[in-house]
């Protein structure tokens, strides 16, 4: 069987076994693709629609690293903060509590501020006006107590990329939405994923999105609009989540970081020697894999499998979704997914994930 053969395979097994209703696999090397392939269904209930290589899929946590964290790059590359610049300099004095004062933008990208996991604020953000939901998760997120001193040890957070997105905007005056819009992905030469807020018409018919959840919360499947609860409450942009694209449009940032740890000549809003820092394990402790904003492979049991080199940055996505770039080989493998899809119950893609990424690098690594 060849390579492709086998790797189409397994997304098939993968579609006949129920770990996901549908996919798409694209690989590239150098940037040029080596395997692009939709399987499945874009969407099992109330109707059943065939997956293709154009469907736009619910991002979820890649927000992190593709909208959020490249902009935080172009703000430190542009010198208008720094990475060690504290909650205390960042967001108004008079917002952060003493106990946070001291957290830095630097532990807050690599997931050890000492901020919890999640929390369900769209339960009670529900009840107030959208206008003031933002203003009012911040004040809850600064409210917590931490779960551990800062750079002590290590927990994904949500809550630490919602605060991102608030420095975002306190250091340029715009918000997310307009800011990745105009500032990062406008720059890229090349169709980038978005953020589709709330009631903003997308341009986008509904038959172009892979459906999520039912959502109990909201008495509905969804589909082409935030799967995130709490990005959901905030109309749709937020720093941990809300981000939309094709495995296209995700390619299209991954090339362009390729490019600029390359030195192309590559017209990108962000610095090469700033890029190159914020994709190094940042190491602010030892149990961490976290690069900024970034994962990297772990030393056994990664969701990356065991052939990407230790040169390799990725994230996945609550969704279904995930991307592993091998900086060294050049390799990209973006791996869209809607698992969620009828209900997030489904997490067999845990065990499915470094299978298909040994897979891939056996054939093209």
């Amino acid at each position: 069987m060849s390579g492709d053969n086998r790797i189409l395979g397994l997304l098939h097994k993968a579609v006949s076994e129920g770990i996901f209703p549908g996919s798409v696999l694209l690989v590239s090397h150098s940037k040029k693709i080596i395997f692009f392939e939709a399987v499945g269904n874009s969407s099992l209930v109330p109707t059943v629609r065939p997956m293709t290589r154009q469907i736009r899929f619910d991002l979820a946590s890649l927000t992190k690293p593709l909208a959020t964290t490249l902009s935080t790059l172009c703000l430190v590359s542009q010198g208008m903060v720094g990475l060690d610049d504290s909650l205390a300099k960042l967001l108004p004095s008079t917002s952060v509590p003493e106990d946070k004062k001291k957290i830095t933008l630097r532990q807050l990208l690599s997931h050890c501020s000492g901020l919890p996991a999640w929390k369900p604020y769209y339960l009670s953000l529900a009840a107030l006006p959208q206008m003031t939901r933002k203003s009012q998760i911040r004040r809850q997120i600064l409210a917590e107590p931490l779960a551990y001193p800062p750079a002590t040890n290590t927990a994904y957070s949500d809550l630490g990329f919602m605060l991102i997105e608030w420095i975002i905007e306190e250091s340029t005056g715009v918000d997310l939405y307009h800011f990745t819009r105009e500032k990062l992905f406008d720059h890229l030469g090349c169709d980038a994923p978005g953020f589709i807020p709330l009631g903003e018409k997308s341009g986008f018919d509904h038959n172009q999105f892979a459906d999520t959840e039912y959502c109990p919360w909201r008495g509905r499947i969804i589909s082409g609009e935030v799967h995130d609860e709490n990005a959901y409450a905030l109309g749709g942009v937020a720093g941990h989540a809300g981000l939309f694209g094709t495995a296209q449009e995700v390619k299209c940032v991954l090339d362009c970081i390729l490019d600029t740890i390359s030195g192309e000549n590559t017209p990108v809003p962000w610095s090469r020697k700033q890029l190159t820092e914020f994709l190094q394990p940042a190491r602010l402790h030892t149990s961490s894999t976290w690069a900024l904003g970034f994962d990297t492979p772990a030393s056994s049991d990664s969701s990356a499998g065991h052939y990407f080199s230790t040169n390799s940055v990725g994230h996945l996505g609550f969704t279904g979704t995930s991307f592993w770039l091998d900086l060294k080989k050049k390799i990209a493998v973006i791996l869209l997914s809607n698992r969620v899809h009828p209900s997030r119950d489904n997490e067999k893609i845990k065990e499915f994930r470094p299978l298909l990424h040994d897979a891939v690098m056996e054939e093209f690594g």
